[in-house]
């Protein structure tokens, strides 16, 4: 697997660059999303940053949260 690199000089937030990161990789079917912590530490950016993209990838509907279970990419339909 090929992680792509974050570019901390762009205009564009940490967050919306790993979501689409994210996001890119789950429409081609390529990854399942991993826990927070390992998003922290692949990409090394913050807590908060990850959680960001995270929120905007559930508010799309690419991803589930079960509560004590972890987060999953959704089923498409």
């Amino acid at each position: 697997m090929i992680v792509a690199e974050l570019d901390r000089l762009s205009p564009v937030p940490l967050w919306e660059q790993l979501a689409g990161i994210l996001r890119a990789e789950i429409q081609a079917g390529q990854r399942p999303i991993m826990s927070e912590s390992h998003l922290e530490q692949t990409y090394g950016v913050g807590r908060s940053t990850v959680r960001l993209a995270l929120n905007a990838l559930r508010e799309e509907g690419l991803i589930v949260t079960v509560p004590g279970r972890g987060t999953f990419v959704k089923p498409q339909a």
